[in-house]
């Protein structure tokens, strides 16, 4: 196990902004992590662990500390019942290769959550979500190590606190937990409409009468790919802010305000706003600031460009111009969702 000094942590964010980290060092096994784990806390440091990247920033101050790579991998399926497939998934395996075994396992499940950029093991952290779905329906259960114990720990999903691109390795157990491994579940059955309405557009678009896994898979590849950035191509960290939800009471005076502003009914109660549409429409539809160094994407908004900034407050600066702006439009605040470390 190679601990390393004094390492530049732009190579370990896909936004490739940050300040440099005391000690770095990537594990492949949990024996390697227990290893780190107990060498950090004989030293004294703090420790966090990563995955690849793709929705963290590193604050220009760096990390006073060890962070841990987790480059544990596995794919094993371990039971089967009538319903599903259960299997685990090393927490450094690459996401998207994840969903493309399952599909070609011919699974259902995980297939609207393909292309997302990231780790198996950082998909908990957030409850990651895309076109109608979320890690929490499939997943079983957590492997992590427990730092407040000492010890290797199985979460179930009822343990977890699921809330939407949240859970408690996210708020209440920030850090506690250093995820080695998931336990997903994958239906036998054919995911069946209704589908999300771009996914039900590409379907129709291409004439598609048998729905399978793989059918929308390659529809949701197709629909990111002509909207977002490759974040190994583009410095960027995905979607910026999550989408706020509001009250029915500010949504009816916001709706009185801006008719055609794009929501979803989560119930009577709650909207959900399309953080995208606020943002266009505050004036930053394609927007390259100069003074930052910071753009939006051409297709989507929600998702900030590092063109050419040059530290991490540099990207604070734009995104708190558009907190502002958003907020002074439609009285609604926007919510960060890559994580500002440490």
């Amino acid at each position: 196990m190679d601990i390393f000094q004094k390492v530049s942590l732009k190579d370990y964010s896909t936004m490739r902004l940050g300040g440099i980290a005391q000690y770095l060092v990537k594990i492949n096994s949990k024996d390697e992590l227990e290893d780190a784990v107990k060498w950090a806390k004989s030293e004294k440091l703090n420790m966090l662990m990563i995955g690849r990247g793709s929705n963290i920033i590193w604050r220009d101050e760096g990390y006073d500390g060890l962070v841990i790579v987790n480059n544990i991998e596995g794919f094993e399926a371990v039971s089967e019942d009538q319903e599903y497939l259960y299997i685990t998934v090393g927490a450094g395996e690459d996401w998207d290769f994840v969903v493309k075994r399952t599909v070609d396992l011919g699974y259902s499940g995980l297939e609207s959550l393909s292309l997302i950029p990231g780790s198996a093991g950082s998909t908990p952290v957030q409850n990651v979500g895309a076109y109608g779905s979320e890690i929490s329906e499939c997943l079983v259960s957590v492997e992590a190590y427990d730092l407040s114990k000492n010890k290797f720990v199985v979460i179930k999903n009822e343990e977890c606190n699921f809330a939407y691109r949240s859970s408690r390795f996210k708020t209440e157990d920030k850090h506690r937990f250093l995820i080695t491994a998931i336990n997903l579940k994958l239906s036998k059955k054919r995911a069946e409409p209704p589908f999300y309405s771009s996914v039900q557009k590409y379907i129709e678009e291409n004439k598609i009468d048998k729905i399978t896994p793989r059918v929308i898979r390659e529809a949701v590849i197709s629909i990111r790919s002509a909207k977002l950035p490759d974040p190994n191509i583009v410095p960027n960290s995905g979607s910026f802010f999550t989408n706020p939800i509001i009250n029915a009471s500010s949504f009816k005076k916001l709706i009185k305000q801006e008719p055609t502003i794009s929501y979803w009914e989560i119930d009577k109660s709650n909207y959900k706003l399309s953080a995208a549409w606020l943002i266009e429409n505050a004036g930053y539809k394609a927007v390259n600031d100069p003074d930052t160094g910071i753009s939006t994407w051409p297709t989507q908004p929600l998702v900030f460009v590092n063109t050419s900034a040059k530290s991490t407050e540099d990207l604070l600066k734009f995104k708190r111009k558009v907190v502002k702006d958003v907020n002074s439009k439609y009285g609604v605040k926007l919510t960060q969702e890559p994580e500002l470390l440490p």
